[in-house]
């Protein structure tokens, strides 16, 4: 053994621990997308989510940066549209079924009642990337 030291010894302040199965370790892609919106809620501190999690804020904030390019380079997929001409008026009956509104920036958007849910989702996963 060589007992040459280069510097005097220091108290140590912080000693960190690892156990476990060394190497990487790999995420599946729900895995990482409950971190990801737990992270992205309302409130969340990241680096108190990442802790909960067993990774480092530093790795966090590279998923939320990869996410937000990854939605960016995905244009919005519109559902197209059918104009039809004007058909018999609605009865005041059927004007009074429920129908889901939406109001962004001024715009209203109706879903008529039965629309079918992939439809509903593609609308509001437009609505969200908006913002």
């Amino acid at each position: 053994m060589v007992d040459h030291m280069l510097e005097p010894p220091r108290p140590v302040r912080r000693l960190e621990v690892i156990t476990g199965a060394s190497g990487r370790r790999r995420w599946s892609a729900d895995e990482k997308a409950r971190i990801l919106e737990e992270a992205m809620a309302p409130g969340a501190v990241v680096s108190e989510v990442a802790r909960r999690n067993g990774i480092a804020p530093q790795h966090l904030f590279t998923w939320r940066r990869q996410a937000k390019c990854a939605a960016d380079d995905h244009p919005l997929a519109f559902t197209p549209v059918i104009v039809a001409p004007d058909g018999p008026q609605p009865t005041p009956a059927a004007c009074r079924e429920a129908v889901i509104e939406i109001v962004v920036a001024g715009t209203v958007i109706r879903i008529p009642p039965g629309a079918d849910g992939a439809t509903l989702a593609m609308v509001l996963q437009a609505l969200k990337s908006l913002r």
